[in-house]
């Protein structure tokens, strides 16, 4: 007697392996994970991938169809996006559609350590005596022209 259902002619083994390798195939596919190195290679408008929230997208098909412009999305290329992302303060929409451009998940251990901003070091500004002297200096230089002025009148009409 049959246990088998209607429908059903492939055997337990045929059917097992076949989820089997779908299984393997969907875990291979999902567990993906991209050196920096490599996302850092795709950088030209015919090959651009994108590092947002360590995952990684191929945005290739999607650089003319981007609101923003082509280049808003190579500028972000060879580094972590995740910052120039979230400040444009993306829709959800958006958000969503990134879904069919991702490729797989970014190895964080291959991202290089961001480079802080650091200002240029101002030279402190030491008072010494040329406080003083620049004070007395902005009291006599106009004494000194409004002196040469007067003398130069002065002398002008004397010799009338």
């Amino acid at each position: 007697m049959s246990t088998k259902r209607k429908g059903e002619d492939k055997s337990d083994k045929e059917r097992t392996s076949g989820l089997f390798s779908i299984s393997l195939a969907a875990i291979a596919e999902m567990a993906r994970v991209i050196k920096f190195e490599e996302v850092a290679k795709h950088k030209e408008r015919d090959d651009c991938w994108l590092a947002i929230f360590g995952k990684v997208y191929d945005v290739t098909s999607f650089l003319e169809d981007h609101p923003g412009g082509d280049e808003v999305l190579l500028a972000v290329t060879e580094k972590d996006a995740t910052e120039d992302f979230e400040d444009v303060g993306h829709s959800d929409s958006a958000k969503e559609m990134m879904e069919k451009y991702y490729i797989g998940d970014l190895d964080s251990t291959s991202v290089p350590p961001r480079k802080k901003y650091k200002p240029p070091q101002q030279v402190a500004h030491r008072p010494d005596d040329s406080g003083f002297a620049m004070k007395i200096m902005q009291f006599l230089v106009p004494l000194l022209i409004l002196g040469i002025a007067f003398a130069l009148r002065f002398y002008g009409k004397k010799e009338d």
